[in-house]
């Protein structure tokens, strides 16, 4: 390793430092080398964190052997799979800057010279490259990998089959012992949900940013060879460090714009677009909501995956994974070249795509699943900062109907499972955004529930707060302004004719919403101490990626540019 000024020398230079660092069993060759970062997400409360310890070690191995001295954090993780449908569904986006600030604390407080971050469920993966983006120091981030399908009456299932099955049970369509017996199968192991939801669609988010090695996002989380993969990344760190080579180096406009349109590619998780609006505000890049509707519009969906599709996860690998469908993006002149994590730029790691013969998950441009890509951002009375359609699992591109309106997730849920909803309304669900909720939480139990009552195609669902990865159907989610601040949506009244146009990329609502905000007081609002008053308190819109950073300065710039000195 050449001897360069490194920041850890601020700490190690000082005696009173060493002894403490000797303490815990570094000796003066592991003094004298670059101090590492492995930050890890573990959790044991679920199984997408699971194993995510037993990786952090081969990853340690591997920046000793690349010439390094790892040295080991934990984040916080919450996990939206087990918060759905309840009051800690609001933790789990504010955990997203919770666990960046941690990142960036445990990283900055140390003085480290570079940081691996090992992650698993939906929000550690946009908030470990929200860290590396606003450190940019040299770093890599591996994802802990899919949870194998669970399989029940001859088909493979996910945890969006449980979900599912208990709008199906509330509708008396399954018994009791069916329910129970698809909940004891759907998760057989550890690793993340299995369909193309928020945790795979991010994990691809992360190769196409160039801040994951092509194909080890790929890999299962019980693969034998997710071990090796780990120590890969803590080799490949190493030569990043050498290179001096940076986050903002890989996160660019154009790396972006890969990563959302395999997210458009894949019917990917709404969740997209506000992470990445995150991302690149973290990398002091500027980019309007409006160019995801354009990416998704040139951009048609070549992959059969879950939740619209038949396949999971573990099946888009075994086909040719990540590289395949990328290098078919890459084939129809959708995608940039640039620089990852390997050495090697996007277009020479897509050329070594393997495609396995008689594969049926992924298909050509000219031959797609769909013609356009899985969500589209409207505009219109309701959403004048926009809102964001997921159009998997559904044809229609246009809905009208009369608005059924409920304060908060619990009254919806309540409503589907009652039966009040019939074909043709529109759902409405308010006071679940950035600051009303707080937190943005995920509608999943309630469009789950639409799904398994057999709704699913005669009704919408608009909110300010969001939907999980797995929901499919006519949602629109992330209405921006939110309703707790007095955007339109707060201005609804049952009866009022809402009118969905994906075509026009238009949400609208027959009614004087001018002469009702005259008349509007803000809602009294929770009694909120601690994290959740904090996020309240400084959050963005979801139009600008929920975030609770400050914008991007010239004088952070070139703060962050002096690190490189």
């Amino acid at each position: 390793m050449t001897n360069k000024n490194r920041p850890s020398d601020a700490i190690k230079s000082q005696a009173p430092a060493r002894a403490m660092l000797r303490a815990t069993g570094m000796d003066d060759d592991a003094l004298a080398k670059p101090m590492i970062g492995v930050v890890s997400t573990w959790t044991d409360v679920s199984p997408c964190n699971l194993h995510l310890r037993t990786l952090a070690e081969p990853m340690k191995d591997g920046i000793r052997a690349a010439g390094g001295t790892p040295v080991e954090f934990n984040t916080i993780a919450v996990t939206d799979g087990i918060a759905m449908g309840t009051a800690g569904m609001r933790a789990s986006l504010i955990s997203r800057e919770v666990i960046a600030d941690s990142i960036e604390l445990a990283v900055r407080g140390h003085c480290l010279d570079a940081v691996a971050v090992l992650v698993g469920c939906d929000k550690t993966i946009p908030a470990a490259a929200m860290a590396l983006a606003r450190m940019n120091l040299p770093g890599i981030i591996l994802y802990g990998g899919s949870i194998r399908p669970g399989f029940h009456k001859g088909k493979f299932i996910t945890v969006q089959e449980v979900f599912e099955a208990v709008g199906a049970r509330a509708a008396g369509k399954i018994e009791a012992e069916e329910l129970d017996a698809i909940e004891r199968v759907a998760c057989p192991g550890a690793g993340a949900c299995g369909g193309q939801f928020t945790a795979n669609t991010m994990a691809m988010v992360l190769t196409m940013l160039g801040l994951s090695p092509m194909g080890a996002n790929d890999v299962t989380a019980t693969d034998p060879a997710k071990p090796e993969t780990a120590a890969l990344c803590g080799r490949l760190l190493m030569e990043l460090l050498e290179k001096d080579v940076r986050p903002r180096d890989l996160i660019t406009l154009e790396s972006i714009a890969n990563a959302a349109t395999i997210g458009a590619g894949t019917a990917g998780s709404t969740n997209l677009v506000l992470h990445l609006l995150a991302i690149a505000r973290e990398a002091g890049l500027q980019i309007d909501i409006d160019e995801f509707d354009k990416i998704s519009a040139r951009t048609p969906v070549i992959t059969d995956l879950k939740p619209g599709g038949r396949y999971t996860a573990v099946e888009m690998s075994e086909a040719g994974g990540t590289a395949l469908v990328a290098r078919r993006l890459m084939e129809a002149g959708l995608l940039h070249d640039g620089p990852t994590v390997s050495g090697k730029s996007l277009f020479d790691e897509l050329e070594a795509a393997e495609e396995t013969p008689g594969q049926a998950v992924v298909r050509t441009v000219d031959d797609p699943f769909k013609p356009r890509g899985g969500f589209a951002i409207l505009r219109g009375s309701l959403a004048p900062e926009g809102a964001i359609v997921k159009l998997a699992g559904h044809d229609g591109d246009r809905f009208s109907g009369p608005a059924r309106v409920y304060d908060g997730e619990e009254a919806a849920f309540k409503a589907v499972q009652d039966g009040a909803i019939k074909a043709g309304d529109v759902i409405v669900i308010r006071n679940e955004g950035p600051k009303g909720g707080p937190g943005m939480r995920e509608m999943l139990a309630v469009t789950a529930a639409i799904q398994g009552q057999g709704l699913g195609n005669d009704v919408a669902l608009i909110t300010d707060g969001r939907f999980s990865g797995a929901t499919h159907g006519f949602m629109v989610g992330h209405i921006a302004p939110e309703a707790a601040v007095g955007g339109p949506i707060a201005l609804i009244r049952d009866g009022d004719r809402i009118t969905l146009d994906v075509s026009a990329r238009t949400i609208d609502v027959e009614a004087d919403l001018a002469a009702r905000k005259a008349e509007w007081t803000p809602p009294q609002p929770a009694a909120l101490t601690g994290a959740y008053a904090k996020y309240a308190k400084l959050v963005s819109s979801a139009s600008e990626g929920a975030v609770t950073a400050f914008p991007y300065s010239p004088m952070q710039k070139q703060a962050t540019e002096d690190t490189r000195s």
